[in-house]
């Protein structure tokens, strides 16, 4: 089986994660496997929980891309993989994993899957969201708050010394990488079903290669 494996970038808080959800369900079950680049974030069992909340988790050192990569080949080959599970409340990853299976069409949505060139070699198609700042920022808020348990003073400092100057370092220059530019992420209505369409085409075109 031929896999497409399709890279989705931006900001944090920019609507990639809403983006790449929402062109999943433009496909029949079990064509699509989604993956977070933030599940290969490394593990650090070594420091407590206080030194964890100090790294930094914005730059493309914090993450583990050779996993990620080993990983992409197996599914490429038709092997099912365990994929890591990371727990933000604890900044580590848990002891669980995810079972994903082989499929046509793998979805690697993160910051910054386009920086490291191994990996981003390894996308067919490569998709950069764009979001202004400000509405990046208040998702930002409103998630961290509310579904990761932060303080706001703790959102608001990460963010201050970590993640915007990460993202003008690291996220922005990768956009030069990007086949297409998205704005607005996944509330982009005629983008989402221009991206489906043309993934169709694709899988389309492998099929009859086979």
């Amino acid at each position: 089986m031929k896999t497409l494996i399709i890279g989705i970038a931006g900001g944090s808080g920019s609507g990639k994660t809403t983006l790449a959800q929402r062109l999943a369900r433009q496909f029949a079950e079990g064509q699509v496997r989604l993956i977070s680049h933030d599940s290969y974030y490394k593990r650090h069992d070594e420091l407590p929980y206080e030194e964890r909340c100090k790294l930094n988790y914005d730059h493309p050192d914090a993450f583990d891309d050779p996993l990620l990569i080993a990983q992409l080949k197996m599914l490429q080959a038709g092997q099912a993989v365990d994929c890591p599970v990371y727990d933000y409340t604890i900044h580590n990853r848990s002891d669980r994993t995810q079972r994903i299976e082989p499929a046509p069409v793998l979805i690697v949505e993160g910051i910054l899957p386009f920086v490291d060139p191994d990996l981003c070699g390894m996308f067919d198609y490569k998709i950069f969201v764009d979001t202004d700042a400000d509405e990046r920022i208040l998702r930002r808020i409103l998630r961290d708050v509310k579904e990761r348990g932060r303080s706001l003073d703790s959102v608001i400092t990460q963010y201050l010394t970590t993640v915007k100057p990460m993202h003008e370092a690291f996220v922005e220059p990768s956009k030069r990488r990007a086949d297409i530019i998205v704005p607005n992420g996944g509330e982009n209505g005629p983008a989402l079903e221009m991206l489906a369409h043309h993934i169709h085409i694709l899988l389309r075109r492998m099929r009859e290669q086979e």
